[in-house]
C-alpha cells in the first residue's frame, strides 16, 4: 500500500499549493530578513532588495537578523516620503520589474489590519517588501434557469500592469489609502462592470481568503475580502475604465476548468475556489484533498510576522534591538 506521502495531488490542490509556493517552500528557508517600523514587523524582504537596501543606511538600517526603517522617522508623513524617495530613484533607475506599475496608488501600512497606518507606499512597490496587501473581490452569479448556477469571469485588459489578458474574478481591487471595504467593493462594481446601485443592494459579504503567493516581482501575502452578488439573468457587466477587456458567463464546470487553465489569475484563485466550496461543488466527498485545499485559502498571515516570542524594542538612543 502507498503512503499518503506518495499520493499524488488533485488538480485543485496542486493549484491551491501554487498560490502559496512561498508559505510552502520559502518562507522557513533562505536569506530572507523582517522589515520592522516602530518595533513592529511589518514585512520580510528578500536578498535582491536588501542588497539595494545597504546603499541606503540613513533610511534603511540593516541587521543581521532584520532591516528596520530608520526609528528617527516617528510619524506617518515623514516615513511615506522618505521611503517614496528611495522608491523613486530605484523606478528611474530601472531597479525593479514591478515597478514599471507605478501608478501613484498608495496602500497603507500597518503592524495589523486595523491598527494606525504606519506609512503608505505605491501599491507597485508592496511586493518588495512583503507587505501585506487587503483587497476585494465580487462573485456575480446568476441562476440560470437551463444551465443553473453560472458565474461571470471577467479577462483582464492586455494593458494592465500586472497579469495582462488574464482571465479574473468579476470585480476585484485593492484597498487604497482613504477607502474601506464595502465602499471599495461598491467603486470598483461601477467602474469595472458597471453595476448600478440597486442590483449592489443585495451584495452580500462572505468572509475573506489569504494566501502567500511569490513571483519573479517579489513577495505576495495577500487577504482578499470576499462578496458575493446575485445578478439577474438578463444583466450584462460593461467595462467603464479601460481595465477589463471582456465579461463571459459560464457555468459551474466550465468556470472551474477556467480556473484550473494556466490563464486564470494565480493571486485570485482563492476567491474561486472558495466560492465553489461555500456553493457546495467542491466538497470533502468529490474532491480527496478537500482539507489541505481549504487549510491553504486560509493562510495566518495576521500573525505570521508578529509572533510572541520574537519583539523588536527601540533603545534609548533610537536604535533598535531585537530582544526574544
Amino acid at each position: 500500500m502507498a503512503s499518503k506521502d506518495t499520493e499524488p495531488m488533485s488538480r485543485l490542490l496542486k493549484l491551491a499549493r501554487k498560490c502559496n509556493c512561498f508559505y510552502l517552500s520559502g518562507f522557513h528557508s533562505g536569506d530572507y530578513r523582517a522589515f520592522v517600523v516602530d518595533g513592529q514587523q511589518i514585512g520580510l524582504i528578500r536578498p535582491d532588495v536588501l542588497k539595494e537596501l545597504l546603499n541606503y543606511p540613513q533610511v534603511f538600517q540593516v541587521q543581521p537578523e532584520y532591516v528596520q526603517l530608520n526609528p528617527a522617522f516617528r510619524h506617518y508623513a515623514e516615513r511615506s516620503a522618505r521611503v517614496d524617495e528611495v522608491l523613486r530613484e530605484w523606478r528611474a533607475g530601472g531597479k525593479f520589474i514591478t515597478l514599471l506599475g507605478w501608478r501613484d496608488e498608495y496602500y497603507d501600512v500597518r503592524s495589523q489590519f486595523n491598527t494606525p497606518p504606519l506609512f503608505k507606499m505605491d501599491r507597485s512597490a508592496t511586493c518588495l517588501f512583503g507587505i501585506r496587501k487587503y483587497g476585494v473581490d465580487i462573485n456575480g452569479y446568476v441562476m440560470d434557469p437551463v444551465k443553473g448556477l453560472s458565474i461571470w469571469l471577467q479577462k483582464r485588459s492586455s494593458s494592465k500592469e500586472t497579469w495582462p489578458g488574464y482571465w479574473d474574478n468579476m470585480v476585484s481591487g485593492g484597498l487604497s489609502v482613504g477607502f474601506g471595504i464595502h465602499e471599495t467593493g461598491i467603486k470598483e462594481a461601477g467602474e469595472e462592470a458597471s453595476i448600478p446601485q440597486n442590483l449592489l443592494a443585495k451584495l452580500k459579504s462572505a468572509g475573506c481568503v489569504s494566501l502567500f503567493f511569490e513571483s519573479e516581482k517579489g513577495l505576495f501575502p495577500n487577504t482578499e475580502f470576499v462578496y458575493d452578488l446575485e445578478l439577474p439573468p438578463e444583466f450584462v457587466p460593461s467595462n467603464s475604465d479601460g481595465e477589463v477587456e471582456t465579461f463571459e458567463l459560464l457555468p459551474v464546470k466550465e468556470c472551474l476548468e477556467r480556473v484550473l487553465s494556466s490563464h486564470f489569475k494565480t493571486t485570485s484563485v482563492p476567491v474561486a475556489l472558495d466560492f465553489f466550496i461555500r456553493h457546495g461543488y467542491i466538497t470533502a466527498e468529490n474532491e480527496p484533498n478537500f482539507i489541505q485545499i481549504v487549510e491553504l485559502l486560509h493562510v495566518p498571515l495576521q500573525t505570521m510576522y508578529n509572533q510572541p516570542q520574537r519583539k523588536y524594542k527601540i533603545a534609548a538612543n533610537g536604535e533598535a534591538t531585537d530582544a526574544l
